[in-house]
């Protein structure tokens, strides 16, 4: 062996393997990509890894949370539905991850950031969907949005108050993943066209489970441009972003399949989202929230110990807001009948 073969050898043997993924990300991704050795970092101090770069110990983070455990029993669109095949906010955070997954690699941009966004991006998200975000902006203040809440999530409510010490960036995906907000990185905005493509379609495909729907009732204009099937419309949308994004510094999809896409979205406002029969259970979700939130105003002492320590530091309504946001559908549903639902007495 050479004295410079030598020297290459013991160069590598010195690297950890979160150095080769550094180098491979200089080496192989995007001028547009984030680079995580640019990450702004986390707000409190910590140890470097040497096996897992600084997003993938945030995308580990998320998914061994409490709150992401809790997503599988949190409504997607349907409240409490009977079968096994309806989505839940757990497998909707998945689907938008592999759909964000699918477009970074695509595009050469940051898998590993984009996935930890994707996977942290609802975990403030109330229990009985938006139906319970309504609730909590009646009850709490019309400022509260699961967006927010899941920021918060993730900074002061995990980890028994400490939070999960996430990066910046990933931080910055998760809240602004909806509405008219922009991430400053083009993976956390990845997120957002994600969060549409996968809700748009498995809100189609689980509204024809329920019956309230036929994908022959989607206007035809719509059709022609996006595609029947359900996996036929997901790839037109994603490769539509790909080819609008390829070497650009910004996401976007393209006209046509971007006109079509919030056509297909106005059409589930009307058909689905705000279809009485698929929200005939809103309404009782909304109250029961609203009386539990209540409730526990007037009683902070009864809200777990963590919950109610921190109104010592917060106000008590801020604190039941984050136990009230923090319930899956279940718990909600059997704490309001344990409180207000009279047991029937069988004597001895």
């Amino acid at each position: 062996m050479t004295e410079k073969s030598n020297k290459d050898v013991s160069e590598k043997s010195e690297k950890n393997i979160c150095d080769v993924f550094l180098e491979r990300e200089k080496e192989n991704l995007s001028r547009f990509a984030f680079l995580t050795c640019n990450t702004r970092g986390r707000e409190h101090p910590y140890i470097p890894c040497k096996n897992r770069t600084e997003f993938q110990r945030d995308r580990d983070r998320i998914i061994h949370s409490q709150s992401f455990r809790r997503l599988m029993n949190k409504t997607q669109v349907f409240l409490a539905p009977v079968g096994d095949h309806y989505r839940t906010r757990l497998t909707h955070t998945l689907e938008v991850t592999q759909v964000a997954r699918i477009i970074a690699r695509a595009l050469r941009l940051n898998e590993d950031l984009t996935e930890a966004a994707a996977l942290g991006h609802d975990l403030g998200h109330t229990p009985f969907g938006h139906a319970g975000e309504s609730a909590l902006q009646t009850c709490y203040s019309p400022d509260f949005t699961h967006y927010r809440q899941s920021l918060r999530v993730v900074e002061k409510l995990e980890n028994d108050g400490e939070g999960l010490n996430l990066t910046w960036e990933v931080r910055d995906g998760i809240v602004n993943h909806t509405g008219s907000h922009l991430a400053s990185t083009l993976e956390g905005v990845i997120v957002k066209f994600a969060d549409r493509i996968a809700y748009i379609n498995h809100d189609i495909d689980d509204a024809c489970r329920a019956g309230i729907l036929s994908v022959d009732d989607i206007p035809s204009d719509i059709i022609d441009v996006l595609g029947r099937g359900h996996s036929e419309r997901i790839n037109t949308m994603v490769t539509s972003v790909i080819d609008a994004s390829t070497e650009k510094p910004y996401i976007a999809m393209t006209e046509e399949v971007g006109k079509a896409t919030e056509k297909l979205r106005n059409f589930l406002f009307e058909r689905v989202y705000l279809n009485k029969e698929a929200k005939s259970e809103d309404s009782k979700a909304k109250e029961l929230l609203i009386k539990l939130y209540e409730y526990f105003v007037a009683h902070p002492y009864k809200m777990p110990e963590f919950y109610y320590k921190n109104t010592e530091n917060e106000p008590i309504e801020r604190c039941v807001c984050d136990f009230v946001s923090g319930m899956t559908d279940r718990y909600a549903i059997d704490l309001y009948s344990e409180l207000f639902i009279p047991k029937i007495w069988r004597g001895k």
